[in-house]
């Protein structure tokens, strides 16, 4: 059994037939315009309104350009519908109750939705400060064991590694610190990106263990440097089980919006150019 990515289900890869490629070669010699199909006139894409570097009000996150990359290639005017709460609950609580058409950063086969081709593919990171003097590739680097106080997320593939290699009972206070010792239970708490990676910054913490496009951002323009190193794609656990470390990220819409997705998927492909040079500027490390 592979563990999935925090708060997300996902099955990570798409498989595609023969006559799946068949067809979507033909798709893709189709224009990715909306004037000559029976689209909206708008392309509604809900967004969180403080989730950056995803996202915010003042549009300035990166998943903000590429939706609006995706609409100008798809000739539909982007309107973002924002929301308070946090880009976990988008699907749920905006997308399946028809307030948008659209929610970006999707992992590919989401079954609850109806998911694009991927857009771009990114994993959990190693991050930790060039003086630490540490080499670090993978869950098996033995310098693992020298580092004490690792920065990562409760419920993520982080955690369950850090069970495996044997640090989580030694990091277990530093990890409440994070969250001021207050209790995650039945509820999402949110930890900055910005401030886990000033635990760095400050010598805090020794090492993070994180999504990488989450992070890339302050990872760039920390006051230190930092090194980040991408995690294997599948981390073993020494028992023919496995944690996942890659996803790629896809566009998802409504199960029945099918000539959208269609549309969408043509238009990914047009614009992929476009997205990679968002993400590259971003310094997301791509797949």
């Amino acid at each position: 059994m592979i563990i999935k990515k925090l708060f997300n289900t996902l099955l990570p890869t798409l498989r595609k037939s023969p006559v799946m490629l068949l067809a979507t070669g033909a798709l893709m010699s189709a224009p990715a315009s909306a004037a000559d199909t029976d689209l909206p006139n708008t392309l509604k894409v809900c967004a969180a309104s403080n989730e950056l570097p995803y996202s915010n009000a003042q549009e300035e996150g990166f998943e903000n350009d590429i939706a609006k990359i995706l609409g100008r290639t798809m000739d539909m005017p982007v309107e973002f519908v924002w929301s308070d709460k946090a880009a976990i609950f988008l699907v749920t609580e905006h997308l399946l109750k028809n307030d948008c058409d659209v929610v970006m950063g999707v992992d590919t086969d989401d079954p609850r939705v109806a998911t694009s081709d991927p857009y771009y593919t990114s994993g959990y990171v190693f991050i930790y400060r060039d003086d630490k003097n540490l080499d670090i590739t993978s869950w098996e680097s033995p310098d693992l064991q020298k580092v004490n106080k690792f920065v990562m997320l409760p419920g993520s593939p982080s955690e369950v590694m850090l069970r495996e290699i044997g640090k989580y009972e030694g990091n277990f206070n530093y990890s409440k610190s994070l969250y001021g010792f207050k209790s995650p239970r039945n509820k999402y708490i949110r930890l900055d990106p910005r401030n886990l990676i000033g635990e760095l910054e400050t010598n805090k913490g020794d090492i993070a263990h994180l999504w990488a496009p989450e992070v890339a951002r302050y990872v760039e323009s920390a006051n230190v440097p930092l090194t980040m190193v991408m995690s294997e794609e599948i981390a073993d656990t020494g028992d023919g089980e496995g944690v996942r470390q890659h996803y790629p990220q896809s566009v998802a819409v409504r199960t029945d919006d099918e000539q959208l997705l269609q549309a969408i998927n043509r238009a990914l492909n047009e614009a992929a150019p476009q997205i990679t040079a968002v993400l590259e500027k971003e310094g997301v490390p791509l797949l």
